[in-house]
């Protein structure tokens, strides 16, 4: 059985192998636009204090997945609570999956995954801060498709460079694995982006919640 690593994986290899489908239907993917918590002044100023943060470390490249991580991932799952109960976070996980036709397998190991009860309720990929966020969906679906629990419930991700942000949702529509991507949010907006991406995150926890 031939075997890639997530990292070798396209877009077209997960259309094709395992019948991935996206869709522009707007409201397969309602939860980063509605009903989003309003931020604390607090909230809002350590968001600003991580944006002051990643620039000045912009100017020392490169800036790597492990920094990205612990600059601006680090303060974001701490406010949005994913560091709390029913929340547990475990890094560096390896993960498979293995086409229907049982002759491709795909390997991968994750950077950032929180878990809710041994379910997958959010996955994160850092990738190098000078790297389009494209360079990563195919690697961030390889790893959502593995959830043990696709079928049964939506998947939620969150690809970042550092400065920008895509949340995607991954789910099985009419028996089909379906995916959709939120705007982009980008932490030099005049308004930070991160207020955005807090608020879904906050409002993911409480979609995924156990």
């Amino acid at each position: 059985m031939p075997t890639l690593t997530a990292r070798e994986i396209s877009i077209t290899d997960l259309e094709s192998q395992f019948n991935l489908h996206y869709t522009d239907d707007l409201t397969f993917f309602s939860e980063w636009q509605d009903n989003l918590p309003l931020l604390s002044d607090a909230e809002r100023e350590r968001c600003d204090r991580i944006k002051t943060s990643f620039s000045y470390l912009l100017r020392y490249p490169p800036l790597l997945e492990n920094t990205v991580k612990m600059v601006v991932l680090s303060g974001l799952l701490d406010m949005a609570g994913f560091y709390l109960p029913p929340f547990h976070i475990q890094s560096e996980t390896s993960t498979e999956i293995i086409d229907q036709d049982q002759d491709l397998t795909v390997k991968g190991s994750l950077d950032v995954l929180v878990l809710c009860q041994s379910f997958w309720v959010l996955v994160i990929e850092s990738k190098r801060a000078t790297f389009s966020l494209e360079v990563g969906r195919s690697q961030l679906l390889a790893y959502m498709l593995a959830s043990p629990k696709i079928s049964i419930q939506p998947i939620y991700g969150l690809l970042t460079n550092g400065s920008n942000f895509v949340f995607l949702k991954l789910a099985y529509q009419n028996n089909i694995p379906t995916y959709t991507l939120s705007d982009e949010f980008i932490i030099h907006n005049r308004e930070n982006g991160l207020y955005s991406v807090l608020q879904i995150l906050k409002r993911l926890a409480l979609e995924v919640a156990c």
